[in-house]
């Protein structure tokens, strides 16, 4: 889901912006959702919402917040149905508000369609435009609305022909679900840039969500993945698959593996985890470095760490601990507080630091600002040597398919070269995994994924009318 307009992230770590969650035919379905989307809180923190329907009557209700401050036991009593959709949603700014949450509804002909969608649409513009001439109205500035006016202006076809029809109109990044009173609706772009998952309750119900960890929580069987290309309708008691599309190459997006993916997921037929592992792993083969420890920056940095001790026989130690009840706080520091957003989260183990050397293990840097202030704290903290290792290549492009990074003036590494980063950071040393280190921690190769991020090769080129340095949201 994305705005039309080129924003500008307000944090130096990437962000994603959506997790979806749909049930079928299971009498507590939005409660179920309800528990999915909390197992995919880290996709989206700014809105959530679910739709849900009885078969003839459709509900909603959706806000700004997390899940557990927006849905209370009373609202969910109301939100009956045997089918639901839910979202929750990151934005940046200029986007966080009411209107764009998702999932977005409307009724058509007597017909009530929601869609939640996780991607970005890289034509959305030239469509919307389009759109607007022949007096199509929008509602909000996101891109998913482009699919329900296409929807809408194809029901006349009859279901499967609309979602065809739509559906191969469309350019860029889409795992999304989509429900009408009755049916529910998956669908995953074909170059599967965004994960989607399929499971089976126990009551014989269907569940479709981003991450494997969604259907943990509810107890739900894995049985797949939804494809790349593939069409499921859920209607009565049958699941069809269509394929609309040509076969092809998947492009599946790395930085779910590097970053973005809870740990404890199957993402791409890959264990999260494990990959993670596998790169600090690689990176100990890579940059070998005379360190008295290994630490993360807590969490983001656990698991590389963890492979990079293991595999260079340094101890791995935790150097800095974080603040795990940080909440959202309106009160502003006074000036004289340097840093405060880094301190409040993460604070040095100042006797343990002292005359050390050290290894800090990171998945990425962005525009290296919040890095800067963390290797100055440890430095203040009395630390002999400050060596840092990141568990992925330099991030030197913009994404046009649903990650919140910076336009490419703007990340670090488009601007300035390892040495110069590491001197910007005040590092005695810096190293970033290969690519080919990447790829190969993930067990699957190069062909298998979108690495636009890191060398620039895009394999849906954005419309020109799709601003360069606009964000995917």
């Amino acid at each position: 889901m994305s705005d039309h307009i080129s924003l500008q992230s307000h944090t130096d770590r990437p962000t994603h912006e959506c997790g979806v969650c749909g049930i079928f035919n299971h009498e507590d379905s939005s409660k179920l959702t309800y528990f999915g989307l909390y197992a995919l809180q880290h996709r989206g923190q700014e809105s959530a919402g679910i739709v849900t329907s009885d078969g003839s009557h459709v509900n909603v209700y959706k806000d700004m917040g997390l899940v557990p401050e927006i849905f209370s036991e009373e609202i969910l009593q109301d939100l009956q149905g045997h089918i639901s959709i839910g979202h929750v949603r990151y934005s940046t700014t200029g986007a966080s508000n009411v209107t764009n949450t998702q999932p977005l509804m409307v009724t058509h002909k007597g017909t009530t369609l929601a869609v939640a969608h996780n991607g970005n649409l890289v034509n959305s513009i030239e469509l919307r435009s389009r759109l607007e001439e022949q007096g199509s109205i929008f509602q909000t500035n996101m891109d998913s609305e482009v699919v329900l006016h296409l929807m809408a202006r194809a029901t006349h076809l009859g279901l499967e022909k609309a979602l065809e029809k739509t559906f191969s109109t469309l350019k860029g990044a889409y795992s999304l679900l989509m429900m009408t009173q009755d049916t529910m609706i998956a669908v995953r772009d074909p170059d599967g840039f965004r994960p989607l998952c399929l499971g089976r309750l126990n009551n014989g119900g269907w569940v479709v969500a981003s991450e494997t960890c969604a259907l943990d929580l509810i107890e739900a069987e894995y049985v797949r993945d939804v494809e790349p290309g593939e069409i499921i309708i859920f209607h009565a008691d049958k699941m069809k698959s269509l394929y609309p599309w040509p076969k092809q190459d998947s492009h599946f997006c790395i930085f779910e593996q590097v970053y973005f993916a809870r740990p404890d997921s199957d993402i791409f037929g890959i264990n999260v985890y494990q990959a993670r592992k596998r790169m600090g792993k690689i990176l100990a083969q890579e940059a070998r470095i005379d360190a008295d420890f290994v630490m993360p920056f807590p969490d983001s940095g656990n698991y590389a760490a963890i492979g990079y001790s293991q595999a260079s026989g340094i101890p791995l130690e935790m150097g800095v601990i974080r603040n795990h009840y940080v909440g959202r706080t309106f009160i502003q520091p006074t000036q004289s507080m340097r840093d405060f957003n880094v301190k409040v989260k993460l604070n040095p183990v100042r006797s343990f630091l002292k005359d050390k050397r050290v290894i800090i293990v990171e998945d990425s840097i962005i525009r290296g600002t919040t890095g800067k202030s963390r290797v100055r704290a440890i430095r203040e903290a009395g630390a002999k040597e400050v060596h840092m290792v990141i568990s992925c290549p330099p991030t030197r492009h913009a994404c046009y398919y649903g990650i919140d990074f910076p336009s490419s003036t703007q990340l670090v590494a488009c601007n300035k070269e390892v040495d110069e980063i590491a001197v910007y950071l005040g590092l005695d040393s810096l190293h970033y995994l290969s690519l080919e280190g990447l790829v190969e921690a993930t067990g699957l190769t190069r062909k298998h994924f979108c690495l636009a991020c890191f060398d620039g090769n895009y394999p849906v080129e954005p419309d020109r009318s799709f601003h360069k340095d606009a964000l995917g949201r």
